[in-house]
């Protein structure tokens, strides 16, 4: 049965942040983990302070499905099957050791090795009392402590394989601290954090927060929701910034594990734990499930339950799957619907949340017009658009040329293209006047400045506010302010 346990699908960041759990629940303030690179002889370790076992305890804890599934659980207690431990612990490894002490007491010590069981004369399930001989040294942090516990992982033979080199094991600790990060981020952050996570006896995790909280360009952010039909289900709906409106450095950790598509999604927490990172849990208008797609990549929706509804959302072993109830998932769809509109809208205007009109009150006309029908999707230039009109206006016998010319480009835009490039870049193409300089973006305003002055009669402070009022503009009011000075005077 252990041997089968070891193929659940734990990988080494999630079976680490199964070890940070039971320390949590140990009311721990500061956890530990140390990664050993020895070739075949590595071995981790997770140190945490907190309450430590007493014998009964630590004997309870290493027994397999030690708890009732079913029964109530603390609020800090993040298991449910009695599994985690163990599981979590030999998918990586074959011999496990747990050292702890309560308060005022001595150190005690059980070890699993899965290569003696059955070995050992008299004892079909043999749990030995101490460390392996020679591993002694890895439990003496405990030594200097008035209590805590120590879990060591040693015969590493689901990460240390043929081939693994230490700079496979640096990659693999990066990705741990990238993983505890996210995970543990409503733990760990602000001045008032629940326990330090270490990474080795030196480096402080820090949280990776995958709203965006508090960032100025952020798009949107709704209140908190609380659902019905259910006790303790709260919700909160965001749009991130555009990438336009975030540094390089805040656009690479924004974009957290995955990848901005892959972390679009709910994030489904568990007593503020998080156990799904994106995704949109199969809902769906009506046909196939969402996609996660880039034109959806901005939003993220924060999704809290209780620790009492692990039945109701089908919560796995590993803690990596949930499914809301059905009677819920009509509340979720319409709160996912939303945000997944909103964040659309964001990102077809790099940043801009406009009506679902598509337009702005006293603003310039969108350029592109989409027009839908049965035959397809086109886009159109607006021929009402100011500039458009007044050159059309003034062209004389070159009107049916310029017609032509609009035609033309209409017919032609790269539409699979800038699809493709979109797909392979992650990343819409550049437009907005993003990186153009300055005096390309002053001349197309100075065009636009006098189609709706000197043609359109209109006064320079109204071409202002229109100009202020329209994207792309609105990003550069200090030349459009610029021109209404210079062409008044």
């Amino acid at each position: 049965m252990l041997e089968s346990l070891r193929g659940l699908g734990y990988t080494p960041a999630t079976a680490l942040a199964d070890l940070v759990d039971n320390s949590i629940a140990a009311n721990a303030r500061e956890v530990r983990i140390d990664v050993d690179w020895k070739g075949p002889v590595s071995s981790i370790r997770v140190i945490d302070d907190g309450d430590g076992m007493d014998d009964a305890a630590l004997e309870e804890g290493m027994r397999l499905g030690a708890r009732d599934p079913r029964a109530d659980r603390a609020a800090r207690d993040f298991g449910r099957f009695g599994l985690g431990l163990k599981t979590a612990s030999f998918s990586q490894a074959r011999r496990l050791t747990v050292a702890s002490r309560r308060k005022d007491a001595s150190i005690i010590c059980l070890r699993w090795d899965l290569d003696l069981i059955g070995r050992e004369p008299g004892a079909d399930w043999p749990l030995f009392e101490g460390p392996t001989p020679g591993s002694e040294h890895l439990l003496e942090p405990l030594e200097r402590m008035g209590h805590g516990t120590v879990v060591l992982w040693e015969t590493l033979d689901r990460i240390v394989t043929d081939g693994f080199t230490a700079n496979d094991m640096i990659e693999l600790t990066g990705r741990v601290e990238a993983h505890l990060a996210m995970t543990f981020h409503r733990f760990i952050d602000g001045p008032q954090a629940e326990f330090r996570l270490l990474l080795g006896p030196d480096k402080v995790i820090k949280p990776w927060d995958p709203f965006l909280v508090g960032h100025p360009s952020k798009a949107w952010e709704s209140t908190d929701y609380h659902i019905r039909h259910t006790t303790g289900v709260t919700a909160q709906c965001h749009v991130l910034p555009h990438r336009d409106k975030l540094r390089p450095d805040e656009q690479e950790r924004a974009a957290g594990l995955g990848g901005w598509t892959q972390q679009e999604g709910f994030y489904v927490y568990r007593n503020r734990r998080l156990m799904l990172a994106g995704g949109w849990l199969g809902l769906s208008d009506g046909g196939k499930p969402w996609p996660r797609d880039e034109a959806h990549r901005l939003a993220r929706i924060r999704l809290d339950i209780p620790n009492t509804a692990d039945a109701e959302w089908k919560i796995n072993v590993l803690k990596s799957t949930a499914s809301p109830p059905v009677l819920l998932r009509p509340q979720l769809r319409w709160l996912a619907s939303d945000t997944r509109e909103i964040a659309r809208r964001v990102f077809a205007h790099r940043g801009h949340v406009t009506p679902a009109s598509g337009a702005r009150a006293n603003a310039l006309p969108e350029t592109w017009q989409v027009r839908r029908s049965a035959q397809g999707t086109s886009y159109r230039i607006a021929r009402d658009h100011d500039l458009v009109a007044s050159i059309l206006d003034r062209a004389g016998p070159l009107k049916a040329d310029i017609l032509a010319l609009l035609r033309l480009i209409e017919e032609t835009v790269p539409v699979q293209r800038i699809w493709l490039d979109t797909a392979e870049d992650k990343e819409t193409p550049r437009t907005g006047f993003v990186g153009a300089p300055e005096a390309e973006i002053r001349d197309v305003l100075s065009s636009l400045f006098e189609a709706f002055v000197k043609y359109g009669g209109r006064n320079p402070d109204e071409a202002r506010e229109r100009l202020r009022r329209t994207p792309p503009f609105d990003r550069y009011l200090d030349i459009v302010n610029a021109l209404e000075r210079k062409a008044s005077v």
